[in-house]
C-alpha cells in the first residue's frame, strides 16, 4: 500500500488568501493526501502569497528556504496573487517547482502528476481577464472562527492597487451557496464567521455571471442572520462608500451582526484621495463613523491608512493625523506606501523620500495604539460577551469581545471556543483587559 503523501500549507495576506487556503487544503484531503503543519516535514509545500506590500514579497523566499530546511527534495507550490502577478519570478526561485494562477489554484491536485523537484518551476497561469468565474471558499478547523468569503475581484481603479491584476473583475457567490457554506461552518461547532471578500459591499455583481445586482450586501447579511448555530457574524472590511445607512441600521438591531466595523480611509486628505481614485471625500467618511457611534455608541471602528503616497506633503500628512486623531475611530492599520508595478501611482511625481514615510508611519503607529488604549478605557465596566481562542500563551487563554475588545484569562481548556459574559475590569500591562465573570463557567 502506498505512504500517504503529506502537505502543508503556508498563507500570507488576508482573510481572504486563509479562507481559500483551508478549501484548498480540504481539497487535498478529499484526495487522499494528510494535511500537517508548515513546521514538520511534507512531501508538498503549498505557499499562499500576497503582494498588498513589497514585505510580502520578500517574505516569501524566506518561507522557501525554511520549508526545504526541513525537507530539501519537498516539492513546492507557489499560488495567490503574487503567483498571478509575477509568475516567472516566483518560478525562477530556488526550490520553487509549481506556480500556479488565480483560477488554477483551486485546480492544484489536477496538476501534481510528479513530485520530482523541477529545475525551473512550471508555471499554469491563465490571463487575468479569463478569472470571470467565482469559487466559493471558507476557512475551518484552523481557528475558533471561520473566514466565509462572500465576493472576489474588484472593479476599483485605485492608482495604488495591484488587486484587481491579481484577482479580477468583481464577482460574487450566491446567496444560495454562502447559506449552504454558513450551514456547513455552523455544524462544526464554530461560533463566530468573520465575512470576507476583496470589496464585499459590491456583494450581488457578477452573482450568476452577469454585471448585474441581483442582490445587494444587505440581502446577503439579512440572509445570513437566519443561519442557525452561528452566535456571531462579523463583516471584516466594506468601503465606506458601499457602507450604506441600511446596513448599519440592520446591524445595530442584529441578533448575530456584531458592531465592529473596519472601513478603509487610506488618506485623510481630499487631495490625496483624490489621487488615489478613491470613490469617496473624508466628509462621507466622518458621516460614516458618526452614523456609526449613533446607533452603536459601543461599536469599534478600524481605519485602513496608507503613508507616503506620491504627492504626500508634510500638510497632508497632518490633515491626515489630525483627522484621525479627532475621530472617533478605535484603531488603525497602517500601510506604509510600496511602488507596486503596472499602476498608476508609480508614474507620479513627488515621490516620498523612505525615511519620512517610515517617520509618519511610526507615528500613526503611535496614534492607534493611544486610539485602541482609549477605546478599551471606554469600555471598563461594561458587561459583554467574549469568544476564547484556542491556544495557550504563556499560561494564558486570549478572546474578543463581540466590540473587538481583546482580553485575557488563565488558561483553562474548557474555555477554548465557548461565549461567556463578563465585565471588564481594567487593562494590565501588556494592553489587554482584565474581568470579571458574569456568567461563571464550570471549568475541568
Amino acid at each position: 500500500m502506498a505512504t500517504q503523501k503529506k502537505v502543508a500549507f503556508y498563507t500570507l495576506g488576508c482573510k481572504l488568501n486563509f479562507s481559500e487556503t483551508s478549501t484548498i487544503a480540504r481539497n487535498f484531503q478529499n484526495n487522499g493526501f494528510e494535511r500537517v503543519e508548515f513546521d514538520t516535514t511534507a512531501d508538498i509545500y503549498v505557499i499562499n502569497t500576497c503582494s498588498v506590500t513589497d514585505n510580502a514579497d520578500k517574505r516569501f523566499k524566506t518561507i522557501v528556504k525554511s520549508a526545504l530546511k526541513r525537507n530539501a527534495n519537498a516539492f513546492l507550490i507557489a499560488i495567490g496573487c503574487y503567483a498571478q502577478l509575477k509568475p516567472e519570478e516566483l518560478a525562477s526561485v530556488d526550490g520553487v517547482d509549481m506556480v500556479l494562477g488565480a483560477t488554477e489554484k483551486f485546480k492544484v491536485t489536477d496538476y501534481i502528476n510528479d513530485l520530482s523537484k523541477n529545475e525551473i518551476g512550471e508555471i499554469h497561469s491563465c490571463d487575468i481577464q479569463d478569472a470571470d468565474f467565482y469559487v466559493g471558499s471558507y476557512s475551518i478547523g484552523d481557528r475558533t472562527r471561520a473566514f466565509l468569503k462572500v465576493q472576489d475581484g474588484c472593479d476599483y481603479k485605485c492608482t495604488y492597487c495591484t488587486i484587481p491584476l491579481a484577482r479580477g473583475i468583481s464577482r460574487s457567490d450566491t446567496v444560495e451557496n454562502v447559506i449552504k457554506n454558513a450551514q456547513e461552518i455552523s455544524a462544526k461547532g464554530i461560533k463566530e464567521i468573520v465575512l470576507t471578500g476583496v470589496n464585499i459591499g459590491d456583494y450581488g455583481k457578477g452573482e450568476f455571471g452577469n454585471k448585474k445586482h441581483e442582490h445587494t450586501f444587505l440581502d446577503l447579511i439579512k440572509a445570513l442572520e437566519n443561519v442557525q448555530g452561528i452566535d456571531r457574524l462579523r463583516i471584516s472590511s466594506i468601503e465606506p462608500n458601499l457602507l450604506k445607512n441600511e446596513t448599519i441600521d440592520f446591524i445595530a438591531k442584529s441578533r448575530s451582526f456584531v458592531p465592529h466595523f473596519h472601513i478603509p480611509l487610506q488618506s485623510g486628505s481630499n487631495d490625496l484621495l483624490k489621487l488615489m481614485k478613491r470613490r469617496y471625500l473624508r466628509e462621507l467618511y466622518t458621516d460614516r463613523v458618526q452614523q456609526i457611534k449613533k446607533l452603536m455608541p459601543n461599536a469599534c471602528i478600524g481605519v485602513d491608512v496608507i503613508v507616503g503616497f506620491p504627492g504626500e506633503s508634510d500638510e497632508h500628512f497632518l490633515e491626515t493625523y489630525n483627522f484621525l486623531n479627532q475621530l472617533d475611530v478605535s484603531y488603525l492599520h497602517v500601510f506604509t506606501y510600496s511602488e507596486r508595478p503596472n499602476t498608476e501611482a508609480i508614474e507620479m511625481q513627488e515621490v516620498v523620500p523612505q525615511n519620512v514615510r517610515y517617520k509618519r508611519s511610526k507615528m500613526l503607529r503611535g496614534l492607534s495604539v493611544k486610539k485602541r488604549r482609549a477605546f478599551y478605557e471606554s469600555q471598563i465596566g461594561n458587561e459583554l460577551s467574549v469568544l476564547f481562542e484556542g491556544e495557550n500563551k504563556e499560561g494564558y487563554v486570549h478572546g474578543f469581545t463581540e466590540n473587538y475588545v481583546k482580553v485575557k484569562a488563565l488558561w483553562n481548556p474548557s474555555l477554548v471556543n465557548t461565549i461567556h459574559t463578563v465585565k471588564l475590569k481594567e487593562i494590565d500591562q501588556d494592553g489587554l483587559v482584565k474581568f470579571d465573570w458574569i456568567d461563571q463557567p464550570v471549568l475541568a
